[in-house]
């Protein structure tokens, strides 16, 4: 994974989280060989990373991923009007989905309903066994992060928690618990960016390099 091996002789501090990253990446490509797909929620800055990880995800990253042949031809037999030019721009994708962007459904819930599980709620009707959910959390205690974390456990999905190195209630809630070795959240957020970047550029690598 030599991605991940770049990670760490970049930022040496990560050691103490590699097998965790690891095993995360694992889990996230089995997850995609299977048709699954990728939950994630966040708070704050957290909610601005689950964007990022899903445009990494969701076009090329650091490759081009143009469709192939056989997949160009397929569409066009099923749509006569797309045309080469657009599906030589288009480019695979790997399904993710960044909860907070769901703004009309965390608008109605948190008013209607209960804040605390805006995002449990989003991932019940979205998630199935087999999925991945990813939650982010510096301290590991955002309480809707966590809801949504025993949501997805209960569905059958694999969770993956990225926290400080505290972890609180998302680590105990986790599978895969990535607990960066800092304690104030700007920080872990500046540790939080190229660990998920490593982890998007071994999965495209494995899907993508062949």
């Amino acid at each position: 994974m030599k991605h991940l091996e770049l990670l760490i002789e970049r930022y040496p501090a990560l050691a103490v989280c590699e097998s965790e990253i690891k095993r995360a990446i694992e889990e996230i490509i089995e997850c995609y060989e299977k048709g699954g797909k990728l939950l994630l929620c966040g708070n704050g800055g957290s909610c601005a990373d689950c964007d990022h990880i899903v445009g990494e995800l969701m076009k090329g990253f650091l490759k081009k991923r143009p469709l192939d042949e056989s997949k160009k031809a397929e569409m066009r037999e099923k749509c006569a009007e797309l045309d080469d030019a657009t599906l030589s721009k288009l480019q695979s994708g790997l399904g993710a989905i960044s909860l907070p962007s769901i703004t009309a459904l965390g608008s109605a819930f948190n008013n209607d309903v209960d804040p605390e599980l805006t995002y449990a709620q989003a991932t019940l009707a979205l998630g199935k066994a087999g999925d991945v959910f990813i939650g982010l959390s510096t301290s590991g205690n955002a309480k809707n992060v966590a809801a949504a974390a025993r949501v997805a456990k209960g569905l059958g999905m694999t969770v993956i928690g990225m926290s400080g190195e505290r972890g609180g209630r998302l680590a105990a809630l986790s599978d895969i618990a990535i607990r960066v070795p800092e304690s104030e959240t700007f920080k872990i957020q500046e540790l939080h960016l190229p660990v998920y970047h490593a982890i998007c550029a071994e999965v495209e690598e494995y899907f993508y390099s062949k």
